[in-house]
């Protein structure tokens, strides 16, 4: 019932939003967008999986379909999705194979009736095989290579990766929301203050740690391979410690996750420092992330696309679950970071 490895918004919004965004994005209104861009729709539209966007195939007179996307309104600045979209570009000009936003007389962001979208050209390809050691190195390397470039500068106007914010905030809104069974409320105020005490305490162990440009959301579902990987769906790029754009690419015991992260860091070291300290993070990262999803899933349940996609979540089963796995994730950040050969 409860996924870890789930994408989900990695902004925490200061704001309230519409929690009906989408009601006024018909068909007409998409293929008018796109038309607006200066391409022209030939009618073919095909709406492709997402809930924090609204993401579309559409069809190209004399040429190959492109991908709309429909940028959530009230969730992202202008400026920070032109600076998601500047980065992207940066690497992609850096020889990274990464799925940038389409440039059409200069420009990536467009509006067209009240919504923003970005183009992007259709890329197939296949999930990673990370049981594969090959493709551990290679990604790696390219990981390596993506914060190679994100170390050159820091963001202006990305949010940052941080217990605050993807911990406390997340807490806040699952209190403050009254989303908790009565009788799992006590538990779940203790077992949020013991968990953040631990994940302070392993950031304190990292040392200082330096946030850089990250990827922000690599895991599986955010890679395509095709005679190597393609980097997609940047729109939760952001500043954090490196390890967090390694970390959901590990899977298994602690001894597997070793093995795998060594090939990882052997490939990423060719092109970028790592710091091990930042190992202690990991465990840290995980638990931030398992808090933030279910916060997230609280302010979009307004949304009318959220209750059909995930009707268990305002059940008790959800929340005995989801404290279960807090609790056993409290647990492993008491027992030692997982660790490298060299």
């Amino acid at each position: 019932m409860f996924d870890p490895h789930y994408r989900y918004d990695a902004r925490m919004e200061a704001t309230p939003i519409d929690a009906t965004p989408y009601y006024r994005l018909d068909p007409d209104t998409v293929l008018h967008a796109v038309d607006s861009t200066g391409l022209l729709t030939d009618g073919r539209l095909l709406a492709l999986n997402s809930y924090e966007n609204r993401v579309y195939q559409v069809g190209i007179e004399g040429s190959d379909p492109v991908i709309a996307k429909f940028y959530r309104p009230g969730r992202w600045s202008d400026e920070q999705i032109l600076e998601e979209h500047a980065f992207s570009l940066e690497l992609a000009d850096n020889e990274i194979p990464l799925i940038a936003p389409t440039r059409i007389d200069g420009q990536t962001l467009f509006h067209s009736d009240g919504f923003r979208l970005a183009l992007f050209r259709r890329q197939g390809g296949h999930a990673p095989e990370l049981e594969d050691r090959e493709t551990r190195l290679w990604l790696g390397r390219f990981i390596g290579r993506i914060h190679a470039v994100g170390k050159s500068k820091p963001f202006r106007f990305r949010p940052a990766l941080t217990p605050e914010r993807f911990g406390d905030e997340a807490i806040a809104t699952i209190r403050e929301g009254q989303w908790l069974p009565p009788h799992m409320e006590t538990a779940f105020e203790s077992l949020a203050g013991d968990l953040m005490i631990s994940i302070r305490a392993a950031y304190e162990r990292s040392g200082q740690v330096k946030m850089i440009r990250l990827h922000g959301d690599c895991h599986p579902g955010n890679l395509l391979w095709r005679d190597g990987p393609y980097f997609v769906d940047m729109d939760d790029c952001q500043s954090g410690p490196a390890i967090q754009d390694l970390w959901m690419l590990l899977s298994g015991d602690g001894q597997e996750m070793e093995s795998q992260l060594s090939d990882i860091i052997e490939g990423y070291r060719q092109f970028c420092d790592f710091d091990t300290r930042e190992l202690q993070l990991i465990e840290a990262l995980r638990s931030l992330r398992m808090l933030h999803h279910a916060a997230w899933l609280a302010r979009r349940w307004e949304d009318p696309a959220f209750p059909t996609a995930f009707p268990w979540f305002d059940s008790p089963r959800y929340w005995e679950d989801l404290v279960l796995s807090l609790r056993e994730q409290l647990s492993v950040l008491q027992e030692p970071a997982l660790s490298l050969p060299y």
